[in-house]
């Protein structure tokens, strides 16, 4: 093993000479992350109808891994620094794809929700390591195009994950199902780590930082008292230890930063450099991250729900219903990367977040006026948008945000707004998951009231009957249970299953409607709070987006 001296004398020296095929491998464990925080969305609903359960877990499938890696980018980079990135390197490509292989393995679904946690905890050891070990690899010539990289890369990713996922799930390839969606992680592991073990070289801190494990613990503390019970809460009817649990996370966030304050005066490493909270672009950067972040990732959750179990479509063609909104981001990203972004730095932003804003508009104005007739053709326009508004909004959004702070604090704070991205995330399926649910009861009895005529002959009890029972039917926690005011139904009656689907799929499109509105405010938000940010960026790494 070479020392970091070694190391670093023969960089500065000499080009590193497996650099490009380092890159590769590196590239390799990127694409395995951004696969698995999409395919969970697609599949998650053939999950849950194998596996059991309630609507919840299909929002678990994705919290808990963007949750784990969150909390988990607090502290990646730092035991890079103080054990070295290679081994760190090696333990997360090795960690993620075993928890892969229990995910795909999973009898149960709360075995499965514990080992996306974990994949996302080693998620978040191997991505620091790998970007870390890259600056030190290539000469600062050849760095730019080394991360131009990751551009092409994740955005073959973005666009073809989702309908990867679908595709396995039909496909059905020996049997397996949804289970093939994590066992594709195998060979790229494989790959990974017998490439880490041949082409990357080894590198630490002469002097590393200590890592501060009692923040940790009250930042992942605070995130999971404040998540849980926005999950849960509903399917519970929120009881009084749901309001208890929100009300001891913000105090676990209050103890996190004064905790960090103090161990900043008496010299120790903090998790999070105290005095960025003092800067108006930084504590502003981490709300817009939150916000916009928690309509992407939420939106897309809500949408899943809307074709899957709403219109009955199969994974796949939900996969390649999303297509646009993929091939959108992906352009807006190259024409951001064209020079816009340096151009117009937080005018880019805003843009972006106002094109998003119109998107989600088109979306929900698409899903109303369409009604029982829509197709993914009609979706395209808005999806496309959506897209493209993404895309603009992402490419600047780190390095406006870095802008505002110190060179000596750019390492803390690029930490903690990578983990604001994905604990954003996490919040958006808890929130937006929860209200979808929530307004969908009184969506279908709406529906059921309004259309009363259509049903000649059946006595008002009998249609308060089937109220209640519909309206039942989409509130119950678990769908395959059938609720008592459903068994109580008088048989031999005519044939009302025509009837049930178009209520039920007319409460689904009037939730998406309202839940979109949801998705707007918080962009509303987050467009405000662009104007707490800097005007121009600072230049990063592309990576960071």
């Amino acid at each position: 093993m070479t020392t970091n001296s070694v190391q670093t004398e023969r960089l500065t020296t000499e080009p590193y000479r497996y650099r490009w095929v380092a890159l590769f491998v590196i590239l390799a464990v990127e694409v395995m992350d951004l696969l698995d925080s999409l395919v969970t969305t697609i599949a998650g609903p053939v999950i849950r109808a194998e596996l059991g359960g309630s609507y919840s877990l299909i929002q678990w499938l994705g919290a808990a891994y963007t949750l784990a890696m969150a909390i988990g980018l607090l502290t990646g980079g730092r035991l890079g620094d103080i054990y070295g990135r290679r081994r760190m390197f090696l333990i997360g490509a090795a960690g993620f794809s075993l928890a892969s292989l229990a995910c795909a393995l999973a009898p149960m679904p709360g075995f499965l929700v514990a080992a996306r946690a974990v994949q996302g905890l080693f998620g978040a050891l191997m991505l620091p390591q790998g970007l870390g070990m890259l600056r030190e690899m290539f000469a600062p010539a050849e760095r730019a195009k080394a991360f131009g990289a990751f551009g092409p890369v994740m955005g073959l990713s973005s666009v073809g994950g989702p309908i990867l996922a679908g595709w396995l799930v039909d496909a059905d390839y020996f049997g397996a199902g949804w289970r093939m969606i994590f066992f594709i992680n195998l060979p790229i592991g494989v790959f990974a780590v017998i490439g880490a073990l041949r082409f990357l070289p080894e590198s630490r801190l002469e002097r590393a930082p200590r890592l501060d494990w009692l923040g940790v613990l009250f930042a992942a503390g605070g995130a999971f008292l404040l998540l849980f019970p926005l999950v849960q809460g509903r399917e519970l009817d929120w009881p009084v230890w749901t309001f208890v649990m929100l009300a001891l996370g913000v105090v676990a966030f209050g103890l996190f930063g004064a905790y960090e304050a103090r161990r900043d005066k008496r010299g120790l490493d903090p998790l999070v450099t105290p005095s960025l909270f003092r800067k108006r672009a930084f504590t502003g950067g981490l709300a817009l991250g939150l916000m916009f972040f928690a309509s992407l990732i939420g939106t897309s959750l809500v949408f899943t729900f809307y074709l899957q179990i709403g219109l009955g479509y199969t994974p796949l063609k939900a996969g390649l219903t999303t297509l646009p909104q993929a091939l959108g981001m992906v352009a807006g990203f190259i024409v951001a990367g064209a020079g816009l972004a340096e151009k117009l730095g937080r005018t880019l932003l805003q843009i972006g977040t106002l094109v998003m804003a119109l998107g989600t508009v088109a979306f929900a104005g698409t899903v109303h006026l369409a009604g029982a007739d829509i197709t993914p053709w009609h979706l395209i326009p808005a999806l496309l948008l959506l897209g493209i508004g993404m895309g603009l909004a992402m490419a600047p959004f780190f390095g406006i945000v870095l802008a505002g702070v110190d060179d000596e604090e750019s390492g803390s704070a690029s930490g903690a707004i990578t983990s604001v991205q994905q604990l954003g995330g996490a919040f958006g399926i808890a929130v937006l998951g929860t209200i979808f649910f929530a307004l969908l009861p009184g969506a279908v009895g709406h529906h059921v009231d309004s259309s009363a005529g259509q049903l000649p002959g059946m006595p008002p009890a009998a249609v308060a009957g089937l109220r209640a029972c519909l309206t039942d039917r989409v509130a119950e926690e678990n769908p395959d249970v059938t609720p008592p005011s459903c068994q109580g139904l008088p048989s031999g009656g005519p044939d009302l299953s025509g009837y049930v689907g178009e209520q039920i799929r007319a409460g689904f499109e009037d939730t998406t409607v309202r839940t979109s509105g949801v998705s707007l405010l918080l962009l509303i938000a987050a467009f405000g709070l662009t104007f707490l940010m800097p005007r121009q960026g600072k230049p990063e790494d592309p990576h960071l987006g």
